[in-house]
Parts: C-alpha cells; sequence; structure tokens
C-alpha cells in the first residue's frame, strides 16, 4: 500500500464533507426538510443538514430507538464481538437540534409534499430525503420466505437475525457443514458474503474443525475476489469451498424444513444455512415512487434527487448509485452531498458537481484485513469511477501489512459511529 492509499484510508470519512463545496445562504423563513431511515445515510444526512445551516428545520423518522450496524456484524456471527458494540442510539443526533420522530413512514404525497406516519402524523417538508435502506424480496427465491429466515437466517439486517446465525454455528456438532448463498448482483454490501464465509471459517477452524464450509454463488465474480481467494488458500485450505455460477452455485429454491438448498447441478443439505436473498429498495421508496421496476431507485448524481419525483431525493443503500457501491461509507458519503445540495437548492443556488469516496474494509480473520477504495464523480448521467483513483490492498502484501489494515478498519468503524451517532 503506497503512503498516499494509506492516508486516503485513514482520513476518507472527513475527506467527503470537504470535497462539497458549501453554499450562501439566502435570508427567510427556516425550510422544512424530513429525512426518512436513521442508518448510516439518514443520520449522516440530518446532522449534515443541521451543520451546513442551522435555520433548517430537520425532522429525522426512524422507527428504532436503537440502530444496529452491519459493519463489523459478521465479526458478531463469527463470535469475535458482541452485537451490543454495534448498537447506537439518537440522543446525540437529537442534541444537534434535529427532530427525531419514533415512527414509520407509510406514505408520501409529492403533490403536497407531506409523509404520513403510522401513527397519523402527516410531516409537511419542502425537501425530502428518504434513507429507507434495503428491504429483502420474500419469495423471490423459491422457498424463502419470512417463516424461512427463521431455519435459515438472512443476518442481511443486523440484530437478532444475527444471532441467530451465531446460535446455530455454536449449536453446530463439530463436523456439520455450513453453507452460505450468496445472490446475484445488486445487493447490499458487495463483499459481506465473502468477509461472512471468511469469518464463520475462523470461527470453524479454531473451534470445530472437523467442519466445511461451501458458498454457493450467484456470480461468477465478486468484490476483491483475488484477495479473498488468496487468503482462504492460505488460511483455509480444505475448509473453505466457493462454488460459482459456471460450476452450478447458483441456488433456485431451498427447504427450510430439511435446510436444503437446490441448485441446478445437485442438493446440498447444511446443518447450518445463510441464505443472503434478492434485495430491492426499501418499502417507502416504492410507496413514494421512487423505485423503478428494478426495486432500486434511479437519482441525478449531483443533488441525489429522485429522476421519477421531484423534491426528494434517495441516498444510501436504496439508490442506484452508478459505479458506487452499497456500503455505510458510500451512504455516508452520499448523505453528505445530498444535505449540500439540498441546502443549495433551498437557497435559490445551484448544487456544486461533487467528488464522493468509498472504502470497504473487510477482515478475512481478526488480524487480517483487504480493502477496496474509489472516487466517483457524475459523468453521463450517473456516477462514475474518477480514472487513476482508488485501487486495493497489495496483491502480495506481507502479513503485517494485513495486520495494519484489520486495525484501520476498527479505527474506521469508531470513526464513522462517532461522526453519525456520537
Amino acid at each position: 500500500m503506497t503512503t498516499s492509499r494509506r492516508e486516503f484510508l485513514k482520513l476518507g470519512v472527513a475527506a467527503t464533507a470537504a470535497m462539497v463545496p458549501l453554499p450562501a445562504f439566502a435570508q427567510g423563513a427556516a425550510s422544512r426538510v424530513v429525512v426518512v431511515g436513521g442508518g448510516f445515510a439518514g443520520a449522516s444526512c440530518a446532522r449534515a443538514l443541521r451543520h451546513t445551516d442551522g435555520r433548517i428545520a430537520v425532522t429525522l423518522v426512524e422507527p428504532n430507538a436503537t440502530f444496529t450496524a452491519c459493519p463489523f456484524s459478521n465479526a458478531v456471527i463469527g463470535g469475535l464481538r458482541e452485537l451490543s458494540a454495534q448498537q447506537f442510539t439518537y440522543e446525540r443526533v437529537a442534541a444537534d437540534g434535529i427532530t427525531v420522530t419514533r415512527a414509520t413512514a407509510t406514505a408520501v404525497d409529492a403533490a403536497t409534499r407531506s409523509v404520513t406516519l403510522d401513527n397519523g402524523t402527516r410531516l409537511p417538508y419542502d425537501r425530502l430525503v428518504l434513507a429507507p435502506g434495503i428491504d429483502l424480496r420474500w419469495g423471490a427465491l423459491p422457498g424463502y420466505d419470512e417463516a424461512a429466515a427463521a431455519q435459515m437466517p438472512h443476518a442481511w439486517k443486523a440484530g437478532e437475525q444475527t444471532l441467530l446465525l451465531r446460535r446455530q454455528l455454536e449449536a453446530m456438532d463439530d463436523g456439520g457443514l455450513v453453507v452460505i448463498a450468496a445472490p446475484a448482483n445488486p445487493f447490499r454490501c458487495p463483499p459481506g458474503p465473502y468477509e461472512r464465509a471468511s469469518l464463520i471459517a475462523h470461527y470453524l477452524k479454531t473451534k470445530k474443525p472437523k467442519s466445511k464450509l461451501i458458498v454457493l454463488d450467484a456470480k461468477d465474480a465478486f468484490s476483491k475476489q483475488r484477495l479473498f481467494q488468496s487468503a482462504w488458500s492460505e488460511l483455509y485450505p480444505g475448509l473453505l469451498e466457493w462454488v460459482p455460477l459456471s460450476k452450478g452455485g447458483k441456488v433456485i429454491s431451498v427447504d427450510p424444513a430439511t435446510r436444503t438448498l437446490v441448485t441446478d447441478f445437485g442438493r446440498h443439505q447444511a446443518k447450518v444455512a445463510n441464505v443472503i436473498p434478492p434485495q430491492k429498495a426499501g418499502h417507502i421508496a416504492e410507496v413514494a415512487g421512487v423505485a423503478d421496476r428494478t426495486g432500486w431507485c434511479p437519482i441525478d448524481p449531483v443533488t441525489f434527487e429522485s429522476k421519477l419525483q421531484a423534491g426528494i431525493h434517495v441516498i444510501g443503500d436504496a439508490a442506484i448509485a452508478g459505479a458506487m457501491p452499497k456500503s455505510a461509507f458510500a451512504a455516508n458519503s452520499q448523505a453528505k452531498t445530498c444535505a449540500a445540495a439540498v441546502a443549495a437548492l433551498l437557497a435559490g443556488a445551484a448544487p456544486a458537481s461533487p467528488k464522493l469516496i468509498n472504502t470497504c474494509y473487510s477482515l478475512v480473520a481478526p488480524d487480517y484485513g483487504i480493502s477496496v477504495a474509489g472516487v466517483y464523480q457524475p459523468s453521463g448521467g450517473q456516477l462514475a469511477d474518477v480514472p487513476g483513483s482508488g485501487g486495493v490492498s497489495p496483491a502480495e502484501a506481507p502479513r503485517g501489512a494485513r495486520a495494519a489494515e484489520a486495525v484501520l478498519a476498527e479505527a474506521w468503524f469508531r470513526t464513522i459511529t462517532a461522526e453519525v451517532f456520537g
């Protein structure tokens, strides 16, 4: 890793804010912005709006009192971390002068510019920001519905599902088969299934060495593939097997009663099955009319305003963000860009064309980290890679460098959660 790249990784969380010029604000009455969804995208956007101009009245709509972060939740599954380390409240968000409303948004009227909540309240807005995250496409994989998740957990929304998968691994006898079903693109956190496979393999290697892990994949390529596979060969030979699409890896149906996963080439009966199903934007996106036929939300790459509904912006995992992946770091970057754009639009100014960054760390073992980084800018109506920017961890790095990246990963998590929720 070069010096410039190391500094890029260390300073990444703060860098996006510096890349987005702040607008000059006009005098006038307070504008109202409603932000729906209190994850990395929504909470970051709400706070960035308040910090940009304290006159903007910001309401954050979020049904949960506690946010449970997905980054590092794979370490919880692997027995390396407790779920409590992933959980954060909204106290400091509210302390910024943001109205935090514990409710679920159930309807959006784009014509009258109002949001209806499940308690009957209607919130008027001048601009609406939707950060709904993902919903799982129940039934898209035959046999996999909400009831099936109790037997074959997805653990793709951090919380009770995370703990269920961990408990299943702990209860499994040594010598059992663990199967992970990875979906086709797009989905939340592209490297996530492979980090999860790595940390489950680490758990099996250290606790249940007679066991085996198979990853059945609906793709032939995945994020940081060369780095992951090199590490697997070094750390987990004979324990972890990846089966790509071209070799029969796509799961076409499941039987939760027997924990059986069916592919075109065969059947795999697992002791523990982790099924990561197809996904789409959170439900309110469809209700608001900002999701297209893909289930995701097309946006303007400068402002993140919906291409389908004026006055509504979409950020985070729900957005179609071109080359930019669906990650917590990306959500935080998009949130700051969107906040600056919304503030400019409310002030009657033209939003500046942004540059956004993303860094995604993955743990292959507790002391073995890898990463990928990128810089993005609007081009051709979408977000595209800035030529010559970013990169991945060096393929032949010494173990000391891998250990250093694992430390950087933990430092990044502490930094971003402190910025968003601290």
